[in-house]
């Protein structure tokens, strides 16, 4: 699997997992869907994150967002794939790839999320271009606003 689009810069000698993943884009009185992860060092990502097993990537994004907002999304437009090499929190070198989903916001029930370290936050567009700790994330969003 060859992304059509790499970010990030990858640590000579390290060994990457190639980590099927997907992201969604959800829109709400002009702010987009994010989460602040709060571990040692908090930062902001969309909503998402790996392709389990069989799942599509619809399907991901669906339980996803479910489980880091509580929010209940419907995938309607896949307008981006792009991959990311970065670390997660316990050091394994992963890089991402997949795609980027316009997704509308179905239901929204705090009491479904069920990762602790994640608060859904509503933020403009520009300030989740500053924000977001991946670039593929923030060059998603930018791609979005291009449209």
């Amino acid at each position: 699997m060859k992304p059509s689009l790499q970010f990030g810069i990858a640590d000579a000698g390290a060994d990457y997992l190639l980590r099927p993943a997907t992201f969604g884009l959800v829109f709400h009185d002009e702010k987009i869907a994010c989460v602040r992860v709060t571990r040692d060092t908090p930062y902001y990502d969309l909503p998402g994150g790996a392709v389990d097993g069989d799942e599509t990537e619809q399907e991901a994004l669906i339980r996803e967002y479910v489980e880091e907002t509580g929010m209940t999304v419907r995938p309607l437009e896949r307008i981006a794939e792009a991959a990311q090499y970065f670390r997660k929190s316990d050091g394994q070198p992963v890089n991402n790839i997949g795609g980027f989903w316009i997704a509308e916001m179905l239901a929204l029930d705090p009491s479904r999320k069920v990762e602790d370290d994640h608060e859904l936050v509503w933020l403009h567009p520009r300030t989740a271009l500053a924000e977001l700790r991946h670039d593929a994330h923030a060059w998603a969003v930018a791609k979005w606003l291009r449209r």
